[in-house]
Parts: structure tokens; sequence; C-alpha cells
């Protein structure tokens, strides 16, 4: 069940929602609101690939690349992975109980996003942004944890990242561009091809800078926060550089080595901020 989770993915959001909650202050929340907000990005991230897992089952059956994952190859059964999706939402709801009250009636939202994003790759190519808003959230949600309320900068948090991952997911699905348009799936690479996919990406990944630049005006940082702002630069800059068609080994360096050290490079800004703070 773990292997199916692939907890590694949850470093492309954990460290925006940490984030988020470390700038709704511009300090350290307390202890027990971190690990609340912890437990909540894992019963999250828990739940929305157990739903992809399950909403996609015949898609990854079909493609030689994932048809080796648990439930095609019969290694976990659909009632197994039912169940632990009802706990991964019960670990979300528990957590979200003990945070402040709007975070209760906002936990649809994300919920909501998990269940549609699988299906949207069946009838767009904007599959890409549904998965960015999803995951995205991370940010606002650390953010309202620890304030109890909306402000501008962790909306600008939220779009910047969900440009992120939508730019990153685009060239995930280098991957997948011959199958895709084989089998009627849509996505940017198989719509407008690979060369112009990775430029839809590129700028994307600009957006994210600007948002993240206009986020950290917003919630008046001060100059650490802009230097991880500019390492998370460098590192998307890098990832496009390395990134090429048809070679699934830079496709996956790009994909998984370089957002992840982006995600924890931005964090390493917002810490250097609060602790300068």
């Amino acid at each position: 069940m773990l292997g199916m989770v692939r907890f590694s993915h949850t470093i492309f959001a954990l460290p925006f929602a940490i984030a988020g909650a470390l700038m709704a202050r511009n300090a350290l929340p307390p202890w027990s609101v971190l690990g609340w907000i912890l437990l909540a990005m894992v019963g999250a991230r828990s739940l929305a690939m157990a739903l992809n897992r399950l909403i996609d089952r015949r898609l990854d059956a079909a493609n030689p690349r994932t048809a080796a994952r648990h439930l095609p190859s019969g290694r976990l059964s659909v009632t197994q992975v039912r169940v632990f999706a009802l706990l991964s939402l019960a670990v979300l709801l528990g957590a979200v109980s003990q945070l402040p009250e709007i975070t209760w009636w906002l936990w649809p939202v994300p919920v909501a996003l998990f269940v549609l994003y699988p299906y949207m790759k069946r009838f767009t190519w904007a599959c890409h942004l549904v998965l960015g808003l999803a995951i995205g959230i991370a940010p606002i949600g650390g953010w309202i944890a620890v304030t109890g309320e909306f402000a501008v900068a962790p909306v600008l948090l939220w779009a910047g990242v969900a440009c992120w991952i939508a730019g990153f997911d685009i060239i995930y699905a280098l991957l997948d561009v011959r199958h895709d348009r084989d089998a009627g799936i849509h996505s940017v690479p198989a719509r407008f091809g690979e060369q112009r996919a990775l430029r839809i990406a590129a700028g994307l990944h600009g957006v994210t800078i600007v948002l993240l630049v206009l986020a950290g005006m917003a919630a008046s940082v001060t100059w650490p926060y802009y230097v991880g702002v500019a390492a998370c630069g460098v590192v998307l800059a890098w990832e496009h550089l390395t990134v090429r068609p048809g070679d699934d080994a830079r496709i996956q360096a790009a994909f998984g080595t370089a957002n992840g050290v982006m995600s924890l490079v931005f964090l390493a800004g917002v810490i250097a901020e609060v602790g300068l703070a």
C-alpha cells in the first residue's frame, strides 16, 4: 500500500503547506498546529493517490508504462484501495477537526478536486491545471490553519504553486505522449506536440516566479524570501535545460529531482525570512 501512495511525492506540496503556515504570522506557529497540518497533508496526499489509482485503474492497465501498478497488476484489490481511501479521509478529517473551524467547512474543496482531476484527462488537455489547483491548495491550507482566515498572499501562493505543478505535470506527460494520442487521452503534449508543450510548461513556470514574488509583496516579506524565490527560478531553469523529449531518464530527473529541490528551496527561503524577522 505504501508503494502505491509514493509518499516521496508529498515533498512537492508539504513544504508549501509549511511555508504558508510560517508566512501567515511571519513566525513559527505552535508545534501542535504544525503537527496537525502535517497529519492533514499525509491524509490528503494518501487520499488523492488512492482516488487517482481507483479512477484510472483501467487506463493504467492499458498503458505499458503503468500496467505494473498495484491495481492493474492485481497486487492490491479495489476493495483494499477503497478502504485505504476511507482511512486516509478519516485521517484528514481528524486533523482538520483540530484546526480553525473554517478548515472544517473548506475540506470538501480539495477532496472534490482530487476526484475531478483523474476524469479531466478524458475530456481536456487542461487537466494539468486542475492537478495544479488540487495540489497547489497546500499553502493556502497552511495559512488558514494558522490564522483561520483568507488573505491575498496565500491566494497568490496557491496560484503560483498551481502553475508550477501544472508545468511539471506537462513535462511528466511527455512520457506517455504516444500512448495518449493512440488511446484518446488528453494532455498538452498530445494536443500541441512535445516542443510546444515544453514552451507552455516554461511559460507556466515563469508565471510561477512572478506569482511567488507578488505573494511575498502581499505578505510584506524581506530579502531572504526573495533570495529563495530567485533560487527557485534557477532550479526551474535547470529543469528546462535538462529535459529532452524522448529521453525518459531526463524527463524523470526533471520531474522528480528538480521539483523536489525547488519546493525545499522555497521553504528554506521562508524559514530564513522567519528567522530574521
